[in-house]
C-alpha cells in the first residue's frame, strides 16, 4: 500500500509579474504595473494540480530560508501538498522574473537559486519517499544529474513521468524509464532534432524509438496526443476522452498534463461497499415544510372554514 499517489520532484518558485504595456528593447527602459508575487515553479505547480485533483501528493524541493521559501511551503500545504521532502536553505529560493504584455505573451528570465543545490545526494537521503509513492514526477528545472538519481531510486513498480522542460537531450536511462514522456511541440523537436516530421503521430513515433514506454505531446487547443509503444508493459491504457490506444498507436486526449496525469484513473480507486454492508436507508416517505405559497394557501382555507370573525373595538374584521 502508498502512502502517496504522487511525489513531484522539481522546482519551487517565486513568480515576480510585471504587466507592461509592450516588452522593453535591448537598452530600454519602460515602466510596468505593481510587482506581484506568486508561488510557481514547475514542480511545486503539477504538485498543487495533483493535490487539488484529489490525489495524495509530496514535494520533494529544495528553497532558500526566506520570505519567498515561506510563501512556497504555505502554498503547498493550503493546497493539501505534504511538504515533508521539501528542503530549506544552501542558496536563495529560486525567482521567475516575468514580464506580460496586454495579448497575455510574456517573457521570462528564471534564476534556479535553490533549485539548483536540489542534488542526487538529497534523492538518495529521500529514499523512503520513493518507496511510499506509487508515481513519480519529474521536471528539467533542476539538475539533469538529480533526474537520473530520480530515476534510479524509484520502487519496483511504480511509475516516472517526465515533462523535459526546458529541454535537453536526454540519457537513454532516464529515457527508457519514461511511461509516460510529456512534451510540447518545442520540446519534441528539441529531442527528436531536425528531421522531426511535419505531424504530431510522427514525432510521438519518433519519440517511441528513443525509449519511453508511452509519449504524451500536448497540442494546446487540440487537447493532446497520446501513443503507446510496444514492448514489456505495452498494451491498451486509458488515454482520457477515446478510452484506449493500441501498441505503437495514437491517440489525440483532452485530458490536463501533467499535474493531472492519472488522476482518477491511474490511481486506484477505493473498495466498493459490497451489498448489504453500508448503512441502510430508510423508504419512508420524507416529510416536506409546505412551501410559502403554500402555506399562505392554507391559511386563507382556515379563514374561510372557520366561524365568521367578530369586530374588534376599531372596528378591524378579525383577529390581529
Amino acid at each position: 500500500m502508498y502512502d502517496y499517489d504522487l511525489l513531484v520532484v522539481g522546482s519551487a518558485n517565486a513568480d515576480l509579474v510585471i504587466g507592461v504595456e509592450r516588452r522593453p528593447t535591448a537598452g530600454e527602459t519602460v515602466l510596468g504595473s505593481d510587482l506581484t508575487v506568486h508561488p510557481g515553479g514547475k514542480g511545486a505547480n503539477q504538485a498543487v494540480a495533483a493535490a487539488r485533483l484529489g490525489a495524495r501528493t509530496a514535494l520533494l524541493a529544495r528553497v532558500g530560508n526566506d520570505a519567498h521559501g515561506r510563501l512556497l511551503l504555505d502554498s503547498q500545504r493550503a493546497a493539501g501538498v505534504d511538504t515533508v521532502g521539501v528542503l530549506v536553505g544552501g542558496a536563495p529560493t529560486g525567482v521567475a522574473l516575468i514580464t506580460v504584455d496586454p495579448s497575455g505573451d510574456n517573457s521570462i528570465v528564471v534564476s534556479p537559486g535553490a533549485n539548483g543545490r536540489l542534488t542526487p545526494g538529497d534523492i538518495r537521503a529521500a529514499g523512503s519517499l520513493f518507496q511510499a509513492s506509487r508515481v513519480v514526477s519529474a521536471q528539467l528545472e533542476i539538475p539533469l544529474e538529480t533526474v537520473v538519481e530520480v530515476v534510479r531510486n524509484l520502487a519496483d513498480d511504480s511509475r516516472f513521468v517526465l515533462n523535459p522542460s526546458p529541454p535537453r537531450p536526454l540519457p537513454r536511462e532516464v529515457l527508457a524509464a519514461c511511461d509516460p514522456l510529456i512534451v510540447n511541440e518545442h520540446e519534441a523537436r528539441v529531442l527528436i532534432g531536425a528531421d522531426a516530421g511535419p505531424e504530431p503521430e510522427d514525432w510521438a513515433r519518433r519519440l517511441l524509438a528513443l525509449g519511453p514506454s508511452s509519449v504524451v505531446i500536448t497540442l494546446g487547443e487540440q487537447g493532446a496526443l497520446v501513443a503507446s509503444g510496444p514492448g514489456p508493459g505495452s498494451g491498451c491504457r486509458p488515454c482520457g476522452s477515446r478510452p484506449w490506444t493500441r501498441p505503437g498507436r495514437v491517440t489525440r486526449s483532452p485530458r490536463r498534463w501533467p499535474g493531472g496525469w492519472g488522476v482518477g484513473s491511474r490511481w486506484p480507486r477505493p473498495p466498493r461497499t459490497p451489498p448489504g454492508s453500508g448503512p441502510r436507508r430508510s423508504h419512508a416517505p420524507v416529510r416536506r415544510s409546505p412551501s410559502r405559497r403554500r402555506r399562505r394557501s392554507l391559511r386563507c382555507e382556515e379563514g374561510r372554514n372557520s366561524e365568521p370573525p367578530s369586530r374588534g373595538r376599531a372596528g378591524r374584521v378579525g383577529p390581529r
